[in-house]
């Protein structure tokens, strides 16, 4: 930095000439200053837009209407969280020594959703599906050849369920429904690995199908926009679709038979619902009595762009039967009702899956 000189023909006293140039060397430490620390800003650009999605469906058909228990439904409830509407306190049931396989591949490895905040180190946060579990059923078990998983299964009426949502990491295919593309088929709610130890993961219907024929035959092809004649309603064919060998996606006929099971649609929510986990719907909870141990997660839905929602509100599983090219059919459960749905939704959604067993 020059030194600053006063001119010659200025003729000052020497008090006033000092003040002058203590002044004049503030004002350029200053400046100084100031370019420092434009330079420091550039330098710090935070590269929050790597690993974004975008954040809400531009289509205007994204809200649902209150389920129905039979025929064709609106896409689930858009819902907002209540600062008055605490989680329950979620006790411990079953056993939680379950170990966290998850794969992350894929956009679960770059949560854009949770940059900037906290991770809780709460027990609540750190719960896995099998705390979940009615400590009084005597639930079966078994593996996933594919990645090693173990899952907890349970009997109910003539049928073997899976007792927690899937949770393999189909991250292999691409998603594009033309207007939208991803490098993966299925997620854990809220790009989070910590949701898919709880929740499972949540496919869009293609991958729920195994529409690329990875695993068997009987649902390749089938996704959004495409008429699958396999998986039409009163189809007699099995569809192994994501599940594990000698297990299948359930079609309507075998939801509804899981209904029956359970003393009806209109009180099988109740009975599938997990008795802790689900939010509150005004003075009364919106937990389950779990009488079978189904022990269903309110896990919420991913849309078309990425955008999540109804995390403890409200539980949606795939089913093998399609209702048209564009929606196949959801069984859902709610926070606020003790019944259980089957109804058409988009087929590019991410919801749950929750397999059953082939007949021995």
């Amino acid at each position: 930095m020059k030194n600053f000189i006063a001119p010659r023909s200025l003729s000052l006293p020497k008090g006033r000439l000092i003040t002058i140039f203590m002044l004049a060397a503030f004002f350029a430490l200053s400046a100084c200053d100031d370019s420092s620390s434009a330079g420091d800003d550039d330098n710090n650009v935070i590269l929050s837009g790597d690993s974004r999605e975008e954040s809400s469906d531009s289509r205007s058909n994204d809200k649902d209407e209150a389920i129905s228990s039979s025929g064709k439904s609106n896409d689930p409830a858009e819902v907002t969280d209540d600062s008055s509407d605490s989680k329950d306190n979620l006790s411990s049931a079953g056993t939680s020594t379950k170990s966290s396989n998850s794969n992350t591949s894929g956009n679960d490895a770059k949560s854009s959703s949770s940059a900037g905040k906290e991770v809780s180190s709460s027990s609540e946060e750190m719960k896995t599906a099998w705390d979940y579990l009615n400590p009084d059923i005597d639930y079966g078990e078994f593996t996933d050849e594919r990645d090693g998983q173990v899952y907890k299964t349970v009997k109910i009426g003539g049928q073997v369920w899976m007792a927690e949502n899937l949770n393999y990491a189909y991250t292999g295919v691409p998603f594009d429904n033309d207007y939208y593309t991803s490098d993966s088929t299925s997620w854990c709610y809220d790009n989070d690995p910590a949701n898919c130890d709880k929740y499972g993961r949540l496919y869009t219907w293609a991958a729920a199908m195994d529409s690329v024929g990875e695993w068997s035959t009987s649902g390749k092809g089938c996704g959004y926009g495409e008429n699958c004649s396999v998986a039409l309603a009163g189809s007699a064919t099995l569809v192994r679709g994501v599940c594990p060998k000698g297990w299948h996606l359930p079609s309507n006929d075998e939801w509804k038979a899981l209904f029956t099971a359970v003393e009806g649609s209109s009180t099988a929510g109740a009975m599938l619902k997990s008795a802790t986990g689900w939010r509150r719907s005004g003075k009364d909870s919106g937990n389950g009595i779990d009488t079978f141990g189904f022990s269903a997660l309110p896990a919420g839905i991913r849309y078309s762009l990425g955008d999540y929602n109804s995390e403890g509100y409200g539980a949606y599983f795939w089913s093998s039967t399609e209702d048209d090219s564009d929606d196949a059919y959801v069984m859902n459960l709610y926070y606020s009702g003790a019944g259980a749905g089957l109804g058409g939704y988009s087929k590019d959604r991410g919801f749950s899956v929750r397999c059953v067993k082939d007949s021995d």
